[in-house]
């Protein structure tokens, strides 16, 4: 299934069951949550969950909690966490209360374990990982039950005990629902509730050694919060009978539901958390936010806006299948938000040198030209003109056909917002190369046509070569140049884009570029739209990262 912009669907049918259940009485207030594990950066696809999450409760009058399913210490850290918020934050949306941990909760879900031990409802087994798997028999094929599964209830809740304690290594002993190791839904198999890892955890220390699964956590930690939507992705819609079995057997003050709806797959993207977690430790990219990532914090590094972002959530809708969303929508969104709200401006970034040799050396000119060409609101920008001037070498060519609509010898061009010129003469270098275009101004057309009604063949864009600044220009693309690259049997590592970012050190941008704010967008003009980097850019060493081309280059 490949969804583009024609059919993206507009009806949700999350908000349905909840209109019915508001209706309907069977909820009075609407409390939804988003849970993330602290064991990397949010990707897209958690925008699109944020969205989902935040949305409803919003649009509800209700709450939305952030939970970290901080179960696996091993993977997690501090530095997760503290990204997601930001993440969140930065998206525009505010979770009710203090952030929430499955770990505030482990003594209640080790209570819990325990209860479930004294109805004969989990049992510690000693099956070894290869033998659990051999026991667990297949989709076609029942499994067969532990040898140990029929231990007393005494036995059990001592070992347990001595779990909790250390007593053992890890991998020797686990805790296991006891369900149906015939089930055809094969995480009803006795799943594994507990396991020993004698790791330090980010928010609890040393205190534990034993820490449940997210199956067994997930569902208990819904109904301490008080969850009415356990809104998930389809790929947990299988875990769902588990998640309703703990419910049942376990005294829960409440019972949420769970719901599913298709994940965010966007083409020409990878967003496994392992795979990216490869790229970053591969040195594939420069960290999780680097502005090729599909992380929402790499997004914002390239330049994306919070607005572009929930557009795009809203443009592909909120349904019950998995399909693969064309990137390009997203790259629609954003284009869409800059052109209407980013303060135009002119950067050359590979630079000719025009000298004017008419205009005197000394003279300054300060013009004027609007920051937005719908948007007064935004004013006006200062371009000085001066004798020496930079184009881009692209915009000059000795000769050229009527179709090359830029500066050639013997013809003229306008300068955006400036004088028509003519080109005269060229210097080169002792390699040949032109290293100078010699031109002078057509009288009179500062602002209007030449009186002797030759036109100009185009305009380009230029920037003082005085008043100008050096920057630094990073020209981002698509991290992979495959429409699916890890699809089957690919390794997504062969089909990187080898082009997905070329640095221009030795741009030029207009003076006023150089006093943008770390991401402050802009349009370049004729260029994209480009952000100033968050972290690398000054007034002093500007740096500016390309958010998006002006136009769609790779459905070319």
């Amino acid at each position: 299934m490949y969804l583009d912009m024609d059919d993206a669907p507009a009806s949700n049918f999350l908000q349905t069951i909840i209109s019915e259940d508001l209706a309907a009485g069977r909820v009075s207030e609407v409390v939804t949550r988003f849970p993330p594990e602290p064991n990397g950066y949010l990707h897209v696809g958690h925008a699109k969950s944020i969205s989902v999450n935040f949305g409803l409760a919003e649009a509800n009058g209700g709450r939305c909690n952030l939970r970290f399913d901080d179960t696996n210490p091993e993977k997690e850290s501090q530095e997760f966490i503290e990204s997601i918020q930001e993440d969140i934050r930065w998206l525009g949306y505010r979770w009710d209360g203090e952030p929430r941990y499955a770990s505030s909760y482990f003594q209640q879900l080790y209570d819990w374990a325990e209860h479930l031990v004294r109805n004969g409802d989990a049992y510690v087994c000693d099956l070894d990982a290869d033998q659990a798997r051999e026991y667990r028999g297949t989709l076609t094929e029942a499994g067969r039950n532990s040898p140990y599964r029929e231990r007393s209830v005494e036995e059990n809740l001592d070992l347990l005990a001595r779990m909790k304690a250390g007593e053992f290594d890890e991998g020797a002993k686990v805790l296991r629902a006891k369900i149906d190791m015939a089930s055809p839904n094969m995480n009803l198999r006795d799943p594994i509730l507990y396991r020993i890892r004698k790791v330090r955890h980010h928010q609890t220390g040393n205190d534990w050694v034993i820490y449940p699964t997210y199956d067994f956590a997930h569902g208990q930690e819904d109904a301490i919060e008080g969850i009415t939507h356990s809104i998930c992705t389809l790929e947990f819609e299988d875990h769902r009978p588990l998640y309703d079995w703990l419910l049942e057997h376990l005294p829960v003050s409440c019972r949420p539901r769970q719901y599913e709806f298709g994940r965010l797959n966007p083409s020409y993207t990878v967003t496994s958390k392992r795979k990216l977690k490869q790229l970053v430790d591969q040195g594939v990219v420069a960290g999780w936010d680097d502005p090729r990532m599909p992380t929402i914090a790499g997004m914002r590094r390239r330049g994306y806006t919070p607005a572009a972002i929930r557009r795009f959530c809203d443009m592909i809708g909120t349904t019950r299948s998995d399909g693969v969303v064309d990137v390009a929508m997203l790259e629609f969104a954003i284009r869409e938000d800059l052109n209407e709200n980013a303060p135009r401006g002119m950067c050359v970034l590979n630079p000719l040198k025009v000298v004017l040799t008419d205009y005197p050396e000394d003279k300054v000119e300060e013009l004027s030209a609007p920051r937005h060409p719908s948007r007064v609101d935004l004013g006006e920008r200062v371009l000085p003109f001066t004798r020496e001037l930079f184009i881009d070498a692209d915009d000059f060519r000795e000769e050229a056909n009527k179709k090359y609509k830029r500066l050639v010898l013997g013809k003229r061009v306008r300068l955006r917002n400036a004088w028509v010129i003519e080109a005269d003469e060229v210097v080169r270098d002792d390699s040949g190369q032109i290293v100078e275009v010699r031109a002078h101004t057509v009288p009179g057309t500062l602002g209007e046509n030449p009186a002797d009604g030759v036109k100009p063949r185009g305009v380009i864009q230029w920037v003082s070569a005085s008043h100008g600044r050096r920057a630094e220009v990073r020209l981002y693309d698509r991290l992979f140049n495959d429409e699916a690259p890890d699809k089957g049997d690919k390794d997504f590592l062969d089909h990187l884009n080898p082009e997905s970012l070329r640095v221009v050190e030795q741009a030029w941008i207009e003076p006023a570029l150089a006093q943008a704010r770390p991401e402050d967008s802009y349009q370049f003009e004729r260029e994209g739209y480009f952000v100033a980097d968050r972290y690398d850019h000054s007034t002093d060493t500007p740096v500016f990262n390309r958010t998006i081309g002006l136009r769609d280059s790779w459905s070319d």
